[in-house]
């Protein structure tokens, strides 16, 4: 593992961005989208519009430069205000390949639209801490490489250039890392979490220790020095700030690297147990059912006999410190994300 726990998450979690849609609009304009069930994003390339989230109370307006990013629990309606009726945005926009769909006169507002896909087994680590709406205003410090990449996505999506499509998703992919940098630098005081915990410069030191090397039978003392801190104090602070122990979350964190294992990996249960730093096959299989609620060889039956996201939604995840089990299968339907502790 590496000495960034962001990238470490967010590689369990794989994203996968596309562009999904582009399209310029004047006049009197506005779109209906249900609740995507994946994480949507929007940049403002041109002009500016509003946009009314369902179950927040006050619409925002985005600028030129603006991006919103949402984590696809509620639908939302894109407009150029508020009073006009909206339309099905599939009724709208259709499927419009790379080119700019044109609503009116397309003088007034361009506006491009993405997707991020998560794995079915692990996405909700991350969706389930981010807020309702992410909103990175053009005039903020974090706006300016996003500004870049949206010129660059919107050149790619009016070309006839080779390789365009690839070019865009990978730029895309860009955009959504940035725009978790952008929330994480301007967002305040997060709730109770991994992801309030990896922005919390105190405790950088000791979560590099622990996502560097999992294995290591990593003691109170050692984490505490390395975040300069007394064991007290950076107990109480680690936990005030992750919602967890500072060895409970190196336990979940273990186990996150073993359900992966698990599912994508041929080792077997002793070789798994070896290399995160358990002396035997049953020590890790106990510590393994005592988080998740099962054992790993039936954590691996299953997840293998699961169909895969594309047919319905998996659910196989550590529970949120409490030893929990959530193994479920809905097809066509996503359970109501809720927020978590730690790395739950």
């Amino acid at each position: 593992m590496s000495n960034d726990p962001f990238s470490d998450i967010l590689r369990l979690t794989d994203p996968s961005s596309v562009v999904s849609g582009a399209f310029s609009a004047g006049g009197a304009w506005a779109l209906r989208f249900p609740p995507p069930e994946r994480i949507k994003f929007s940049a403002v390339a041109r002009g500016a519009c509003w946009l009314r989230v369902d179950g927040l109370k006050k619409a925002v307006r985005l600028d030129e430069g603006d991006v919103v990013l949402l984590p696809g629990r509620d639908g939302f309606v894109l407009g150029s205000d508020l009073t006009t009726p909206p339309q099905d945005y599939r009724r709208v926009l259709g499927r419009n390949g790379g080119a700019l769909t044109k609503i009116g006169d397309g003088s007034a507002c361009v506006v491009l639209s993405g997707m991020v896909s998560l794995h079915a087994s692990s996405g909700a680590l991350l969706t389930d801490v981010l807020p309702a709406l992410i909103h990175v205003r053009a005039a903020s410090p974090q706006a300016a490489p996003l500004r870049w990449i949206v010129e660059q996505i919107l050149h790619e999506r009016t070309s006839t250039l080779p390789g365009a499509s690839i070019a865009s998703a990978q730029l895309a992919q860009l955009m959504f890392v940035q725009v978790l940098r952008a929330h994480l630098a301007s967002s305040g005081t997060l709730p109770s979490g991994w992801l309030r915990a990896i922005s919390d410069e105190r405790l950088t030191p000791s979560l590099r220790l622990m996502h560097g090397d999992p294995a290591h039978a990593w003691r109170l003392g050692e984490l505490a020095k390395a975040s300069a801190m007394s064991r007290t104090s950076f107990a109480v602070h680690f936990k005030s700030v992750s919602g967890v122990a500072p060895l409970a979350y190196l336990i979940e964190w273990r186990m996150r690297l073993a359900q992966r294992a698990l599912r994508e990996g041929d080792a077997s249960i002793f070789q798994l147990a070896q290399s995160l730093g358990y002396a035997s096959e049953s020590a890790f299989s106990n510590a393994f059912k005592r988080v998740t609620g099962t054992a790993p060889r039936n954590y691996r039956n299953a997840a293998r006999r699961l169909p895969s996201a594309a047919n319905g939604t998996v659910n196989l995840e550590v529970g949120p410190g409490n030893g929990r089990r959530r193994a479920a299968l809905a097809s066509g339907r996503r359970r109501p994300m809720k927020g978590r502790a730690a790395l739950a």
